[in-house]
């Protein structure tokens, strides 16, 4: 009889498949022999107001009678595949663009758009079509980099206009494919527009720039993204301009829609459209900021404002059709990733799973580390050291610690390298390696590792703690199998942790005792992804925010030698992406004092110190000397850390100041005092072998900043002013730190023969080239960087601006002709009547390794600038937006 019923629900179930399969299949919509508007007419038509309403929601659900199966828009892949398992981890977006490099962003980014496929159509086959498994990606963030106290700046690329929208471009196109039917996945350029900090007012603040600033600064980058890399996607920022509301701006959009004819469809930042009305104040309630999105066109919500446009149609705020123009953009962007489509017939469909973490993927994320890696001081040539150095101390918060490597918006690495082990791989046996952490990364932002199993105890004291399985998310019932885990440390990648719990639908409660080995203060967090809470002798509890952040918010308690602490943890699984770690710090003494013993002890020292994005990031709760709401106060290292480096810089050993970080710091004391000094800013899961190649030899850095290095924060103007007068290169007056891209070599480059005309007219190309020559001792690469400077302009122009820069590699001895071709438009500028116009007049171009007219560094290998000038004639001339 059993049998009997198993057989006949296994026909039943077998028969709705096939009529489902059969609607599936029946519809124009699905015949991809068809135009695609005659696919996208056949959708409108069957779709109901309501059904049109609910597309528009980035939580989009299945319209069953139809075969349209649910989708999640919300992806994220800022530098590799973000919050869906095991990826491989690229550098942070700052980070890549010091390689300015063009053609790895997009080698890159065409790795991440592989894995993206990959995931997602694994994804599918495991009945999984959640958050962070789909195809349509919110990167790259183009916003300007405009003060580097603004804490989402490590996910831009920079500081300038020109320079991010040609590596945002490549991005863009790396990410997008190819083929001339199918997106590869959509990409999304973010946050349109002016936006840049403070974080703790991105809700609320009303932006003023003036059109010089718009069209100069902001905008530009926006412009190559939509008209040279065709990007499909765009999203608003959170705040106003012009006492607009950016998710819903005549004036944004009128330029988006009409002056650059972009076609794609537009997101909201998440919340935006709830900022609308309730800190904006530009519509009075969630249906009127509705409506006024959707009209404007803003295409799809993140968020649940939407959901009130079933009442804004009743109340005539909206119509049909109104919606049915921003459903049709949303449908459109869906049949180009081949949604409705067998994969059979979408090239991208047929990327393996196994592409995920390939050695190759590796090697580029070695490269890209490499590559992007800044050398600011190299006195006396300290570098590279020798490899025969028999003891080598590894210093500092930043030399062991994983999470430096990354950045947000990050995947999880399989195998990432640190700074330590970095080293470790380089020398092998045959070199003393020593390190200490030596202080915290800050003060209460102290480095945390999982909870070893030797100080957790069940109930009836057995080692580890008690682990109950649920097969639903709320910890219900009784468990599916209760075990004992010996610690909380599990990252299970798309993967559960039994086969018999179900993929996005389990949770798992641990319970027992600490019982902690010293006396003093401890920190604890949860490291969990989806959802992970704790509580700690009923007085600590930590977690249970949803965060997509790893470790933000410690909880700090002091603890007793030998007694046990309760402990319970709760973890659950809602999408697919699987971590559970229980972290803790535990006291730690005579940090200072250990760390100058061993650097006494060694023959060279690396200190790792810098930052990471514990410290900054988006919209934070962390409030530390220095940092606030995510941003930063002041530009200096934390005090403990420059405590730290003067302390080993006093035993008077050669010493290398190895930076991970996403903002420029003002290491004055460290550019004064330190011989060797570079950035490798956070540099992905090969950064630590990418350092070690680096300080060793293996590898001749050639990376240039993309922001300005300032001596104080007292030299900018308020953080919360959009001018742009004294901020980056190009309006900042005082003497920097280390300017924009600027980096030092192991070799020496010349230039010679620089050729451009003397004059031209003025709506003509400009033809430059030079010749540069590798004289020194290396092979290596060289950035040849090309500026201009108008010397006439009726209005104020920047100091200069960067129009062309090109990455070479040159043999040592070798010679290569590097050539240019300024197009007219590169002198275009907004005039006094608020015009873009290009102007005759005499302008100066520069061409070298650097910017123009720094004299700092204190370094032999800082390579030579050719300043030629050249008169552009003619009448002035309108330039198209």
């Amino acid at each position: 009889m059993k049998n009997q019923t198993l057989a006949k629900s296994f026909l039943s179930l077998l028969l709705i498949t096939i009529v489902n399969l059969s609607n599936a299949q029946s519809y124009p919509f699905q015949n991809t022999e068809l135009s695609e508007e005659e696919r996208l007419d056949d959708i409108m038509e069957r779709l109901t107001v309501e059904e049109k309403i609910n597309q528009l929601l980035f939580r989009a659900p299945a319209i069953e009678r139809l075969g349209i199966p649910k989708y999640n828009w919300w992806n994220e892949s800022l530098h590799g595949v973000a919050r869906a398992g095991y990826a491989t981890v690229f550098p942070q977006s700052i980070t890549i663009a010091a390689s300015w490099d063009k053609d790895l962003i997009f080698a890159v980014a065409s790795a991440i758009s592989d894995e993206a496929r990959a995931k997602h159509h694994e994804y599918i086959r495991r009945g999984q079509r959640e958050i962070y498994q789909g195809l349509t990606f919110w990167s790259p963030n183009i916003n300007i980099y405009r003060d580097p106290r603004w804490g989402r700046g490590h996910e831009t690329y920079g500081e300038d206009p020109y320079l991010t929208g040609e590596l945002g471009t490549q991005f863009v196109k790396g990410l997008q494919g190819d083929d001339q039917k199918y997106l590869k996945v959509v990409a999304t350029a973010k946050h349109f527009a002016v936006h840049s900090g403070p974080e703790p007012l991105r809700h609320e603040f009303d932006v003023m720039p003036t059109q010089k600033d718009l069209w100069e600064t902001y905008l530009p980058a926006f412009r190559s993204l939509v008209k040279e890399g065709n990007v499909y996607s765009v999203m608003t920022a959170y705040n106003r301009v012009y006492g607009e509301a950016a998710s819903a701006s005549d004036t944004l959009f009128d330029i988006l829609r009409n002056k650059w004819g972009f076609d794609g469809y537009v997101v909201s930042d998440c919340g935006a459209i709830y900022d609308m009305w309730k800190t904006h104040g530009v519509a009075k309630d969630a249906m009127e900021a509705s409506a006024m999105a959707v009209k404007e066109g803003c295409d799809l919500n993140c968020g649940n404002s939407y959901e009130k446009l079933t009442d804004a149609v009743k109340n005539g705020l909206i119509n049909e059709a109104e919606l049915t123009i921003a459903l049709r953009r949303l449908m459109r962007a869906r049949l180009k990733l081949g949604m409705f489509d067998p994969d059979e017939k979408v090239p991208y469909a047929q990327i393996p799973f196994s592409d995920n973490n390939s050695t190759e993927h590796n090697d580029l994320a070695k490269k890209a580390a490499r590559e992007s890696i800044v050398l600011l001081k190299n006195k006396n040539n300290l570098l590279p050291f020798s490899k025969e150095v028999k003891k080598v101390a590894v210093i500092g918060p930043n030399a062991a610690n994983v999470q430096s490597l990354w950045g947000n918006y990050n995947g999880i690495p399989k195998s990432p390298v640190t700074v330590l082990q970095g080293i470790k791989n380089k020398l092998g046996s045959q070199t003393t390696i020593l390190y200490e952490e030596g202080c915290e990364l800050a003060k209460g932002i102290p480095s945390m590792e999982a909870i070893p199993s030797k100080y957790l105890s069940t109930k009836d004291g057995k080692q580890g703690l008690t682990a109950q399985y649920y097969n639903e998310t709320e910890w219900k019932g009784v468990p599916l199998f209760t075990k004992i885990d010996s610690t909380i440390d599990f990252q299970w990648d798309i993967e559960t942790p039994d086969p018999r719990l179900k993929i996005g639908n389990y949770s798992v409660r641990w319970t027992g005792y600490i019982t902690p080995p010293k006396t003093g203060i401890y920190y604890f967090s949860d490291w969990g992804k989806p959802f992970m809470e704790f509580t700690i002798a009923n007085e600590v509890k930590g977690g249970g925010n949803h965060e997509h952040r790893a470790v933000i918010d410690p909880k700090e308690m002091v603890m007793e030698r030998g007694k046990k602490y309760k402990i319970e943890v709760k973890y659950n699984n809602y999408y697919g992406d699987a971590t559970a770690k229980m972290l803790w710090s535990i006291p730690k003494e005579n940090q200072l004092k250990k760390a100058t013993e061993i650097a006494k002890d060694a023959d060279v020292v690396i200190l790792a110190l810098g930052l990471n994005e514990r410290l900054e990031g988006e919209e934070m709760k962390v409030a530390v000397e220095g940092f606030s709401g995510g941003d930063r106060t002041d530009l200096n290292l934390p005090k403990a850390q420059i405590e730290l480096m003067q302390a080993i810089v006093a035993t008077g050993k050669p010493v290398v100041l190895v930076l991970l970080n996403g903002s420029a710091l003002s290491i004055n004391w460290a550019s004064a005092n330190v011989p060797a000094i570079l950035s490798a800013g956070y540099p992905g899961q090969e950064g630590g072998d990418a350092i070690a190649d680096v300080l060793f030899g293996d590898y001749n850095p050639a990376g240039r900043l993309p922001v300005t290095y300032y001596k104080s924060v007292d030299d900018l103007p308020p953080f919360e002013d959009y001018n742009m007068q004294g901020r980056t290169y190009k309006y900042f007056n005082k003497e920097p730190l280390y300017p924009f891209g600027y980096g030092l070599s192991y070799t020496k480059f010349e230039y010679s023969s620089c050729k451009l005309p003397t004059e031209i007219e003025i709506n003509k190309p400009i033809p430059v080239s030079v010749e540069v020559t590798n004289t020194g001792n290396y092979d290596g690469d060289e950035v040849v960087q090309l500026y201009l400077t108008d010397e006439e302009a009726s209005t104020k122009r920047p100091i200069r601006q960067l129009i062309g820069f090109k990455r070479i590699h040159l043999k040592k001895g070798g010679k290569q002709k590097v050539e240019f071709t300024i197009q007219p438009r590169q002198l275009s500028m907004i005039n006094n009547e608020d015009r873009l116009v290009i102007e005759p007049g005499w302008f100066t171009i520069s061409v070298g390794g650097k910017q123009p007219g720094f004299t700092g560094g204190q370094d032999a290998n800082t390579t030579q600038t050719i300043l030629k000038r050249i008169e552009v004639k003619g009448k002035s001339i309108p330039v198209a937006y």
